[in-house]
């Protein structure tokens, strides 16, 4: 049944029930996470000297670039779309600690409340539409590109993320986590891993990505991130598995 054809008190009780759900969900995932802290065991790379080092030379080559890139990608973002130049987002890190990302907005500056629009072409907790009609012309090609991510790299120097780990995840997904997936966070979350280096477009299953964040915590060694780095850089210049 439609909203246009829902009879207007089922809607209204539709819509209550929604909201209360989402008002309740930062208290869920609250008690969700103090529950998997205690049985979660960071990894040793979350300690690891020689990658911290890593990410704070990347980080700053990265803003570096930011500063470059920044006037003519925000001046683009404004010309096509109104809203603010940067999206904003919690998400979810090591051991579940929460912090806030910021990239180039790619989308509609209502993009999150139209999300249920959009037809999800992907299973599990993940949520991909290769067509996704909220996605800007300028902000696909923020994304093919994966300008739209360089502000992330303060997120890398201030070391709530990494410049490899796995990606961070939100809080409706975490509130739906089960053992298993919580083992993704014991890792800080990174601007690219396994998952982008192995196709990110073609992965279709949230499971695949868990098996490729787990297998990123059984091979890792300090140069590992590096292999991992140069693998990036070279899929995004192919423009391989970018979306």
């Amino acid at each position: 049944m439609s909203q246009a054809t829902m009879p207007q008190a089922l809607l209204s009780t539709v819509v209550e029930q929604k909201t209360m759900s989402q008002a309740l969900l930062p208290t869920v995932v609250e008690e969700l996470v103090v529950d998997a802290q205690q049985k979660l065991t960071p990894h040793p790379s979350s300690r690891s000297i020689f990658k911290r080092f890593l990410d704070i030379v990347g980080s700053l080559v990265g803003l570096l670039i930011l500063a470059l890139v920044f006037v003519p990608v925000a001046v683009a973002i404004k010309l096509e779309s109104p809203g603010p130049i940067f999206y904003s987002q919690e998400r979810y890190g090591l051991q579940g600690r929460t912090f806030r990302i910021r990239k180039f907005r790619s989308m509609v500056k209502n993009a999150d409340a139209l999300k249920s629009q959009v037809t999800n072409e992907v299973s599990g907790l993940l949520f991909k539409n290769q067509k996704d009609p909220r996605v800007t012309r300028v902000g696909r090609f923020l994304r093919s590109t994966s300008l739209d991510e360089i502000p992330q790299f303060w997120n890398v120097l201030v070391g709530e993320m990494s410049l490899v780990g796995t990606r961070p995840p939100t809080g409706d997904e975490v509130a739906q986590y089960n053992e298993r997936h919580w083992q993704r966070l014991n890792v800080k979350p990174g601007l690219t891993g396994e998952w982008q280096v192995n196709g990110r477009s073609s992965v279709k299953d949230f499971e695949e990505v868990v098996n490729l964040d787990l297998r990123y915590q059984r091979n890792w060694y300090p140069l590992y991130d590096v292999v991992l780095i140069i693998r990036t850089i070279y899929v995004i210049f192919a423009k391989v598995g970018a979306c």
